[in-house]
This record gives structure tokens, sequence and C-alpha cells, in this order.
């Protein structure tokens, strides 16, 4: 009993410790100044991405969105820029400088400098607080295919950075919750959120998951796809935000009507001099394929988990697309047809998981169910 009780305080998550005793939100040890600094700190639902952090804020909505990107001097290991500013610095830095995304695949790669930029994104949305130092409560949503250790760096860094309490929610979950699926009904949801470092699909039912995938080609494997076209066919070398650009302004998963066109500029590696060439979405689309068609694969094979009953709810209700990927143009109507049941863009999709994780603090009792523990077990993992 006692070993129990150490690890659920410690870990601040649900545990049972008996068939007919449980115990629900355990108090962590009372500190009576982070009492005093919380009752001046904000509720924050945090997006954690590996292209993108969102910050929620409870009253406020979304109050920050900018690139998951850090600049740190690599002598003195300092930050000297974060998000955007730090993005824009990408190609462009001394040999002392170095400009890095902490995060890879959806989790945390480098864990001191998650830390350094989570404690800038907190500081910043307390900038008109009177509150010296910001002890919020923050929820963060992780992927569902985290192991123990990744989840485990993923509350450690938040604490460090200043919290009072950290939760955790599945991505898939906050996205379906901020897409406004109906996820506690008996009828089935369908949600499939593609980010930067991973590919989360789910279906829902009875505020449970039926059947979920966590796939870890999203974004930035399409923006490889295309830095490897480009120099496989053209021997033009470019970065990844060149391709990410491609990516948004001519990137397909469909037929458009009528095609584009993009001049790109890069350096040729045969001549090693600057080049500019003109390419179009049709060999966008054929860049992407690969890509595109493992995450249609991967829905198909989340698809025949399911038990009729509820497929016969999805061909009512379809399936929601959510994430900064679902923004590709063309991927609703690829998916659509090769699926055979109607696939829609949820509305702000790069939002929804910022959205979804901020609606616990709304309705916390009702909400907490979908919150995750940090022991084994507590988050679903599909191969």
């Amino acid at each position: 009993m006692r070993s129990a009780w150490l690890r659920i305080v410690r870990y601040n998550t649900f545990a049972i410790l008996s068939p007919d005793i449980s115990i629900e939100e355990p108090v962590l040890a009372f500190n009576p100044i982070n009492w005093l600094l919380g009752l001046f700190s904000l509720d924050i639902a945090i997006d954690l991405g590996t292209a993108n952090t969102l910050v929620n804020v409870r009253g406020k909505g979304i109050v920050i969105n900018e690139p998951s990107w850090v600049t740190i001097d690599k002598r003195l290991r300092q930050p000297l820029a974060i998000g955007l500013e730090a993005k824009e610095m990408l190609g462009r830095t001394p040999g002392n400088v170095a400009v890095i995304r902490p995060l890879r695949d959806g989790v945390i790669s480098e864990f001191d400098i998650t830390q350094v930029m989570l404690e800038y994104f907190i500081g910043r949305v307390h900038e008109q607080s009177v509150v010296p130092l910001p002890r919020p409560r923050v929820v963060v949503g992780i992927p569902t295919g985290v192991t123990e250790v990744e989840k485990r760096a993923v509350y450690d860094a938040v604490m460090a950075s200043g919290a009072r309490s950290a939760y955790l929610i599945e991505e898939p979950i906050a996205a379906a919750l901020g897409a406004g699926l109906p996820i506690a009904d008996i009828r089935g949801s369908m949600v499939v959120d593609i980010g930067g470092g991973t590919t989360e699909v789910a279906v829902l039912s009875m505020s449970g998951v039926v059947a979920s995938r966590s796939l870890r080609v999203a974004g930035d494997e399409m923006d490889t796809d295309i830095v490897q076209y480009l120099r496989n066919k053209y021997n033009l070398l470019v970065g990844e935000g060149i391709a990410e650009q491609i990516k948004w302004r001519i990137g397909s998963a469909f037929s458009l009507h009528p095609e584009k066109t993009m001049e790109v500029r890069g350096r040729n590696l045969v001549t090693g001099l600057p080049e500019s060439i003109e390419i179009s979405s049709v060999e966008m689309r054929e860049a992407l394929t690969g890509s595109v068609q493992v995450i249609v694969d991967t829905i198909r094979d989340a698809l025949d988990e399911v038990p009729p009953e509820i497929v016969s709810d999805l061909m009512d209700v379809g399936i929601c697309l959510a994430g900064g990927g679902g923004l590709l143009q063309g991927l609703a109507d690829r998916l659509t047809d090769e699926l055979k049941l109607r696939v829609w863009v949820a509305e702000d999709p790069l939002t929804c998981v910022a959205r979804g994780a901020g609606m616990v603090f709304e309705d916390f009792d009702g909400l907490s169910r979908y919150l995750v523990g940090l022991e084994r077990g507590s988050t679903r993992h599909s191969t």
C-alpha cells in the first residue's frame, strides 16, 4: 500500500489501490509558495508538436502558435532565439550557432532545449500577469504510440519549466474534442490527426478508443520526400524550409483543377552553382505518393479492426481530418476515393489538439477521464 501511494503522489495520476478503494487526482505535498503563485497563474493547454507549438490559455483561446525551433550558441549552450525568429535563421547561421528542433517524431529528443522553449512560452502567456514566477496547471498532448520513457520526458520537461501540475492527454482524443466530435456517444467517430512528426488514427466510441494507430510518417516525411525528389530528378539541393513551402503551395494528394506550378531556387549538385527551375503540382504529387499511401494504408488497417456497427456509423458521419497535414491539397478527396468513406477537414485543423486539450480545464470533472498517467499500460500501443 505504501509503495502504491508513493507512486501516485509522485506522478499525480489516477491509481486503483484496491478493488473497492480508488483515489483520483491525489494532491502533491503542499507547497504554500506554489499555492500562492498558482492563484495568479493561468490554466494552459499545450500542443507540443514536432513542427509547431500551440498554447491555449483558458478563457483566452490560442495565444501562441509558433514553430518548434530553438537557436542556440554551441559553445555556451544558451538559447539565442525561439519560435518563428529561430526558424527564420535556419540555414543562415555561422558555425558557432545551431538551429535545433528539440522534438522529433512527436517526442522529445533534446530535453534541456525543450525545457527552455516551454519556459519561454509559459513566460510569454504570463507577460500581463502580476505573478513574478508563474506556476500554471498545464495539460499537454502526446502521441498514442509513445513509450513510458518518452511520456515521462514530456511530464518532466513541463514540470521543470515551472508548472505546478502537469497532465497528459492523447493527441487523437484532444483532436476529436477540438473538432467537436461526439466521442462520448454510442455512435462511433474517427479522427486522423496528421502533424509534423506523427500521424494519429483513432476510432472512438463511448468515451473510449475502439482502434488506434500511431505512425511516424507525417509532414516532416513529406518534406524529406520533396527534397529527395528534386535531388534525384533535377540534381537540385534545397533545404527543409523550401521543401515545406513547396508542399503548401503546390503539394497535393489528388488531381488539382487546374494544376499549379512554382519556381524553385537551390544549388545544382553537379556545377555547384545556384539554379532556378519550375516544377509542377503533378511532380510534387508523385514525390508525395509514398508517404500519402502509407497514411492511407494505416487508416485502412485501423478500419479493418472496427466492428461493422461502427463502420456503419462512419458511413454516416465520415472521417475527420485534423492537424496541419490535413491541409494538404486534395488529401481529403484522395482518402474519400481510397476508403469509400466521406472524409472532411475539421474547422481550423491546426489548432484542434490545443483547443481540445484546453477543454479539459473548462470541465475538469467531466473530461479528466481522458487524461493518461505515467504508469505502464496507461497509454494504448498499436503497431
